[in-house]
Protein backbone atom coordinates (compact mmCIF):
# COMPACT_ATOMS: atom_id res chain seq x y z
CA UNK A 1 0.00 0.00 0.00
CA UNK A 2 1.43 3.34 -1.02
CA UNK A 3 2.11 5.98 1.63
CA UNK A 4 -0.72 8.29 0.54
CA UNK A 5 -3.17 5.35 0.67
CA UNK A 6 -1.92 4.44 4.14
CA UNK A 7 -2.42 8.02 5.29
CA UNK A 8 -5.95 8.10 3.91
CA UNK A 9 -6.69 4.77 5.60
CA UNK A 10 -5.41 6.07 8.95
CA UNK A 11 -7.48 9.23 8.59
CA UNK A 12 -10.63 7.21 7.91
CA UNK A 13 -9.97 4.91 10.88
CA UNK A 14 -9.35 7.93 13.13
CA UNK A 15 -12.60 9.53 12.00
CA UNK A 16 -14.51 6.32 12.70
CA UNK A 17 -13.12 6.00 16.23
CA UNK A 18 -13.64 9.71 16.90
CA UNK A 19 -17.26 9.41 15.81
CA UNK A 20 -17.86 6.32 17.92
CA UNK A 21 -16.26 8.00 20.93
CA UNK A 22 -18.44 11.10 20.47
CA UNK A 23 -21.58 8.96 20.34
CA UNK A 24 -20.50 7.04 23.45
CA UNK A 25 -19.86 10.29 25.35
CA UNK A 26 -23.20 11.73 24.25
CA UNK A 27 -25.04 8.63 25.41
CA UNK A 28 -23.22 8.70 28.74
CA UNK A 29 -24.07 12.36 29.24
CA UNK A 30 -27.71 11.80 28.36
CA UNK A 31 -27.91 9.04 30.96
CA UNK A 32 -26.26 11.25 33.58
CA UNK A 33 -28.80 14.01 32.91
CA UNK A 34 -31.58 11.60 33.89
CA UNK A 35 -29.84 10.56 37.11
CA UNK A 36 -31.31 10.89 40.63
CA UNK A 37 -28.44 13.18 41.71
CA UNK A 38 -30.19 15.96 39.73
CA UNK A 39 -33.28 17.69 41.10
CA UNK A 40 -36.33 18.30 38.93
CA UNK A 41 -35.61 22.03 39.19
CA UNK A 42 -32.12 21.53 37.79
CA UNK A 43 -33.35 19.25 35.02
CA UNK A 44 -35.89 21.89 34.00
CA UNK A 45 -33.01 24.25 33.14
CA UNK A 46 -31.47 21.90 30.58
CA UNK A 47 -33.59 23.50 27.87
CA UNK A 48 -31.78 26.80 28.48
CA UNK A 49 -28.29 25.52 29.31
CA UNK A 50 -27.90 22.73 26.73
CA UNK A 51 -25.35 20.79 28.81
CA UNK A 52 -24.72 17.95 26.35
CA UNK A 53 -24.07 20.21 23.36
CA UNK A 54 -22.03 22.60 25.51
CA UNK A 55 -19.75 19.89 26.90
CA UNK A 56 -19.40 18.33 23.45
CA UNK A 57 -18.34 21.72 22.08
CA UNK A 58 -15.65 21.84 24.78
CA UNK A 59 -14.71 18.22 23.90
CA UNK A 60 -14.87 16.80 27.41
CA UNK A 61 -13.71 13.19 27.76
CA UNK A 62 -14.34 10.88 30.77
CA UNK A 63 -10.62 10.39 31.45
CA UNK A 64 -9.79 14.08 31.71
CA UNK A 65 -8.94 16.30 34.66
CA UNK A 66 -11.52 19.07 34.66
CA UNK A 67 -11.56 22.15 36.90
CA UNK A 68 -14.82 24.05 37.32
CA UNK A 69 -14.61 27.59 38.65
CA UNK A 70 -17.05 28.58 41.38
CA UNK A 71 -19.55 25.74 40.88
CA UNK A 72 -21.85 27.33 43.46
CA UNK A 73 -24.72 24.96 44.13
CA UNK A 74 -23.31 22.41 41.71
CA UNK A 75 -25.56 22.50 38.65
CA UNK A 76 -22.76 21.40 36.32
CA UNK A 77 -21.10 19.40 39.09
CA UNK A 78 -24.05 17.01 38.98
CA UNK A 79 -23.09 16.27 35.37
CA UNK A 80 -19.31 16.58 35.30
CA UNK A 81 -18.45 14.71 38.50
CA UNK A 82 -20.39 11.54 37.51
CA UNK A 83 -18.84 11.69 34.03
CA UNK A 84 -15.30 11.86 35.42
CA UNK A 85 -15.52 9.81 38.62
CA UNK A 86 -14.29 6.47 37.22
CA UNK A 87 -11.45 7.45 34.89
CA UNK A 88 -10.95 11.19 35.27
CA UNK A 89 -10.84 13.84 37.97
CA UNK A 90 -13.26 16.62 38.81
CA UNK A 91 -11.87 19.63 40.67
CA UNK A 92 -14.23 22.22 42.13
CA UNK A 93 -12.44 25.56 42.56
CA UNK A 94 -14.81 26.99 45.15
CA UNK A 95 -15.18 30.32 46.92
CA UNK A 96 -12.45 31.46 49.29
CA UNK A 97 -13.68 30.69 52.82
CA UNK A 98 -11.03 32.94 54.40
CA UNK A 99 -12.51 36.20 53.12
CA UNK A 100 -15.13 36.39 55.84
CA UNK A 101 -17.96 36.69 53.32
CA UNK A 102 -20.98 34.80 54.64
CA UNK A 103 -22.31 33.95 51.18
CA UNK A 104 -18.99 32.42 50.12
CA UNK A 105 -18.63 30.46 53.35
CA UNK A 106 -22.17 29.13 53.31
CA UNK A 107 -22.12 28.17 49.62
CA UNK A 108 -18.86 26.31 50.01
CA UNK A 109 -20.09 24.49 53.13
CA UNK A 110 -23.29 23.39 51.37
CA UNK A 111 -21.30 22.20 48.37
CA UNK A 112 -18.91 20.18 50.53
CA UNK A 113 -21.85 18.56 52.31
CA UNK A 114 -23.51 17.78 48.99
CA UNK A 115 -20.40 16.04 47.66
CA UNK A 116 -19.90 14.06 50.86
CA UNK A 117 -23.51 12.90 50.94
CA UNK A 118 -23.50 11.18 47.53
CA UNK A 119 -20.14 9.65 46.73
CA UNK A 120 -21.81 6.95 44.64
CA UNK A 121 -22.60 9.55 41.97
CA UNK A 122 -19.84 12.10 42.51
CA UNK A 123 -16.90 9.94 43.50
CA UNK A 124 -13.85 11.63 45.01
CA UNK A 125 -14.24 15.31 44.22
CA UNK A 126 -11.26 17.59 44.87
CA UNK A 127 -12.28 20.95 46.33
CA UNK A 128 -9.80 23.78 45.96
CA UNK A 129 -10.07 27.58 46.13
CA UNK A 130 -10.38 30.21 43.44
CA UNK A 131 -9.94 33.85 44.37
CA UNK A 132 -9.50 36.20 41.38
CA UNK A 133 -7.72 38.76 43.56
CA UNK A 134 -4.95 36.39 44.60
CA UNK A 135 -2.53 33.91 43.04
CA UNK A 136 -3.97 30.87 44.83
CA UNK A 137 -3.50 27.86 42.54
CA UNK A 138 -6.76 26.13 41.61
CA UNK A 139 -4.84 22.92 40.94
CA UNK A 140 -1.24 21.89 40.30
CA UNK A 141 0.15 23.99 37.46
CA UNK A 142 0.03 22.46 34.00
CA UNK A 143 -2.11 19.45 34.94
CA UNK A 144 -5.68 20.32 33.89
CA UNK A 145 -7.12 19.20 30.57
CA UNK A 146 -10.07 21.56 30.86
CA UNK A 147 -11.03 24.61 32.91
CA UNK A 148 -14.65 25.75 32.80
CA UNK A 149 -16.36 28.87 34.07
CA UNK A 150 -20.11 29.20 33.70
CA UNK A 151 -21.64 32.68 34.12
CA UNK A 152 -18.92 34.04 36.40
CA UNK A 153 -16.88 36.65 34.52
CA UNK A 154 -19.27 39.51 35.37
CA UNK A 155 -18.58 38.95 39.08
CA UNK A 156 -14.89 39.72 38.66
CA UNK A 157 -15.40 43.08 36.94
CA UNK A 158 -16.05 44.67 40.32
CA UNK A 159 -12.30 44.59 40.80
CA UNK A 160 -11.59 46.06 37.37
CA UNK A 161 -9.59 44.73 34.43
CA UNK A 162 -6.71 43.71 36.68
CA UNK A 163 -8.83 41.19 38.56
CA UNK A 164 -10.41 39.81 35.38
CA UNK A 165 -6.95 39.41 33.83
CA UNK A 166 -5.68 37.69 36.98
CA UNK A 167 -8.57 35.22 36.81
CA UNK A 168 -7.72 34.21 33.24
CA UNK A 169 -4.03 34.01 34.11
CA UNK A 170 -4.88 31.59 36.92
CA UNK A 171 -6.76 29.38 34.45
CA UNK A 172 -3.82 29.55 32.03
CA UNK A 173 -1.38 28.35 34.71
CA UNK A 174 -3.61 25.40 35.62
CA UNK A 175 -3.99 24.04 32.09
CA UNK A 176 -1.71 21.71 30.22
CA UNK A 177 -0.28 22.86 26.91
CA UNK A 178 -3.13 22.26 24.48
CA UNK A 179 -5.67 22.36 27.30
CA UNK A 180 -9.02 24.04 26.73
CA UNK A 181 -10.67 26.89 28.62
CA UNK A 182 -14.44 26.95 28.19
CA UNK A 183 -16.40 30.11 29.03
CA UNK A 184 -20.16 30.57 29.13
CA UNK A 185 -21.33 34.06 30.06
CA UNK A 186 -24.36 36.35 29.81
CA UNK A 187 -23.86 38.38 26.63
CA UNK A 188 -24.14 42.14 26.34
CA UNK A 189 -24.68 43.51 22.80
CA UNK A 190 -21.51 45.06 21.39
CA UNK A 191 -23.33 48.35 20.75
CA UNK A 192 -24.32 48.70 24.42
CA UNK A 193 -22.56 51.21 26.67
CA UNK A 194 -19.50 49.73 28.38
CA UNK A 195 -20.81 50.97 31.74
CA UNK A 196 -23.44 48.20 31.55
CA UNK A 197 -20.79 45.50 31.77
CA UNK A 198 -20.67 43.59 35.00
CA UNK A 199 -23.26 45.49 36.99
CA UNK A 200 -26.01 44.24 34.67
CA UNK A 201 -24.68 40.69 34.84
CA UNK A 202 -23.93 40.86 31.12
CA UNK A 203 -20.53 41.08 29.42
CA UNK A 204 -19.42 41.95 25.91
CA UNK A 205 -18.07 38.96 24.04
CA UNK A 206 -15.25 41.05 22.58
CA UNK A 207 -14.11 42.01 26.09
CA UNK A 208 -14.03 38.42 27.34
CA UNK A 209 -12.02 37.33 24.31
CA UNK A 210 -9.63 40.26 24.73
CA UNK A 211 -8.93 39.49 28.40
CA UNK A 212 -8.39 35.79 27.74
CA UNK A 213 -5.97 36.59 24.93
CA UNK A 214 -4.05 39.03 27.14
CA UNK A 215 -3.56 36.17 29.60
CA UNK A 216 -1.98 34.08 26.84
CA UNK A 217 -4.91 32.10 25.45
CA UNK A 218 -5.59 31.57 21.77
CA UNK A 219 -9.23 32.01 20.78
CA UNK A 220 -10.45 28.85 19.04
CA UNK A 221 -14.17 29.23 18.38
CA UNK A 222 -17.51 30.55 19.56
CA UNK A 223 -20.85 28.77 19.50
CA UNK A 224 -24.46 29.91 19.58
CA UNK A 225 -25.50 26.82 21.55
CA UNK A 226 -26.62 28.98 24.48
CA UNK A 227 -27.88 31.97 22.52
CA UNK A 228 -31.34 33.40 23.18
CA UNK A 229 -32.48 35.95 20.57
CA UNK A 230 -35.48 36.85 22.77
CA UNK A 231 -33.16 38.46 25.32
CA UNK A 232 -32.12 42.05 24.57
CA UNK A 233 -30.00 42.27 27.76
CA UNK A 234 -31.83 45.43 28.84
CA UNK A 235 -33.90 44.76 31.96
CA UNK A 236 -34.76 46.71 35.16
CA UNK A 237 -32.67 44.47 37.40
CA UNK A 238 -30.18 43.26 34.86
CA UNK A 239 -29.87 39.58 34.04
CA UNK A 240 -31.45 38.75 37.40
CA UNK A 241 -34.76 40.06 36.05
CA UNK A 242 -35.00 36.87 34.00
CA UNK A 243 -35.52 33.29 35.18
CA UNK A 244 -34.51 31.68 37.40
CA UNK A 245 -34.09 34.70 39.72
CA UNK A 246 -37.11 36.78 38.57
CA UNK A 247 -36.19 39.68 40.87
CA UNK A 248 -39.17 41.75 39.75
CA UNK A 249 -41.40 39.28 41.57
CA UNK A 250 -44.86 39.06 40.07
CA UNK A 251 -44.45 42.27 38.06
CA UNK A 252 -44.31 41.32 34.36
CA UNK A 253 -43.48 37.79 35.45
CA UNK A 254 -45.12 36.17 32.44
CA UNK A 255 -43.17 38.48 30.14
CA UNK A 256 -39.82 37.50 31.58
CA UNK A 257 -40.70 33.83 31.75
CA UNK A 258 -41.56 33.99 28.05
CA UNK A 259 -38.08 35.38 27.34
CA UNK A 260 -36.46 32.58 29.31
CA UNK A 261 -32.90 32.56 30.60
CA UNK A 262 -30.29 34.98 29.26
CA UNK A 263 -28.60 35.16 25.89
CA UNK A 264 -25.15 33.63 26.43
CA UNK A 265 -21.82 33.48 24.68
CA UNK A 266 -20.06 30.12 24.58
CA UNK A 267 -16.33 30.50 23.95
CA UNK A 268 -13.48 28.04 23.51
CA UNK A 269 -9.83 28.96 24.11
CA UNK A 270 -6.65 26.89 24.02
CA UNK A 271 -3.36 27.20 25.88
CA UNK A 272 -0.77 27.21 23.07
Amino acid sequence: MKLNKINRFLIVITMIFTGLNAVANENQLENILKGPQRSDAHKARDVFRHPVKTLEFFDVQPAMKVVEIWPGGGWYTEILAPLLKDNGQYVAAQFNPDLGVAFYTNMRKKFEEKMAADKSHYGKVSITTFDPKTDIAITKAGTADRVFTFRNVHNWTRGGDKVVFNAFKTFYKALKKGGILGVVEHRLPEKADNSMQGKSGYMKQSYVIEMAQKAGFKFVASSEINANPKDNANHPKGVWTLPPMLRMGDKDKAKYQAIGESDRMTLKFVKP
